[in-house]
């Protein structure tokens, strides 16, 4: 029998409780659904200075190992994430003496991953320098800020760049879990471990059904201030979803032509009209679905979509999922 896969996960103080032990417990089931005589997984999480570590829920997590003890017998290295939320505002933590650790530890580590905002300390260690890397919705613009050296892609649950994986917040570390144990193990196993912790072996759609519409940037070089005319027709737009907002109708309120309108609402908003328009009344059927009874006709005249065909067309496009999927999720 082949030695069990060994895995490390680092955390520190403040880290999400479920970053650590989700994609634990799915390691622990896959060894257990495995049974005697099949190599599964080894846990061991590690701290700074192998000591227990409150999580951001209070709960303290006791560690197995030193951070500095972690050695190149590593086949899967993870690293939990940690933010601070104040209201709507939530920030990653970035802590030093994990990122100065990672700079030494990831590049003997066969696997290394990052779980929820931890892509932000792979990223400060320089370990998605060139790569495409996903982390949660709400700190994914902080990223590619901060990190213009990585290209940032909010939507799916998880990514794999080579030995390098990112996923996005908490519970998608499981998913992200369960596909390691499909490399490592097979499919039959995961969805074994899968059925066993009932859980979906891969999630339907991407982080995009969980998340608000991005705030759209500003352009620093607005011409003679028609970025506020723009502002004002968005604002405009979001009040009259089922009016016509065809570009030629949009461009015609400005009193533009429709060529030096959608430069502008370009420019203004890094996107066409056309797809402005397409998510602002997707936004507004997706709280239709949460929060009415309508039913699917209702929901696609009153988002100004039209017709359920549209519906399912915007849902599927951009969401990976159906009008009736998401309402079973999210209502």
């Amino acid at each position: 029998m082949q030695s069990p896969h060994r895995v490390v996960i680092a955390a520190f103080p403040g880290v999400e409780l479920l970053n650590v032990t989700g994609p634990a417990e799915v390691f622990s089931v896959a060894t257990r659904v495995a049974g005697t005589g099949r190599s599964g997984y080894t846990v061991r999480i590690a701290t700074a200075g192998g000591e227990p570590v409150a999580t951001a829920g209070g709960i303290r997590l006791m560690a197995d190992l030193t951070l500095d003890e972690v050695h190149g017998d590593v086949d899967t290295l993870l690293v939990s994430g940690a933010v601070r939320v104040d209201g709507h505002e939530v920030e990653p933590v970035l802590d030093g003496g994990t990122i100065d650790w990672l700079r030494r530890a990831a590049p003997g580590t066969h696997r290394v991953a990052s779980v929820c905002s931890g892509a932000h300390l792979l990223a400060a260690a320089g370990l998605l320098d060139g790569l495409s890397a996903t982390t949660h919705w709400r700190t994914a613009a902080r990223l590619a800020s901060d990190h213009p050296q990585v290209t940032v892609d909010p939507d799916p649950i998880f990514m794999r760049e080579g030995r390098l994986w990112t996923c996005a917040g908490i519970a998608a570390g499981m998913d992200m879990a369960l596909a390691m144990v499909t490399e490592d193990h097979g499919p039959g196993l995961a969805l074994a471990t899968a059925r066993t912790m009932v859980m979906y072996v891969k999630r339907a759609g991407g982080q995009s059904q969980f998340s608000v519409p991005l705030t759209l940037p500003a352009d620093p070089g607005d011409p003679a201030g028609q970025g506020d005319r723009i502002d004002e027709l968005r604002r405009w737009i979001g009040d009259h979803l089922t009016e016509d907002l065809s570009a030629e109708a949009l461009a015609a309120r400005l009193h533009l032509s429709v060529r030096h309108f959608s430069r502008l609402f370009s420019r203004r908003t890094a996107t066409t009209p056309a797809a402005y328009v397409e998510s602002v009344r997707l936004e507004a059927a997706r709280q239709l679905l949460q929060d009415s009874g309508h039913g699917l006709p209702e929901v696609a005249a009153l988002s100004g979509l039209g017709s359920v065909e549209s519906l399912h067309r915007s849902f599927r496009r951009r969401l990976g999922t159906t009008p009736a999927e998401y309402r079973r999720r999210f209502r």
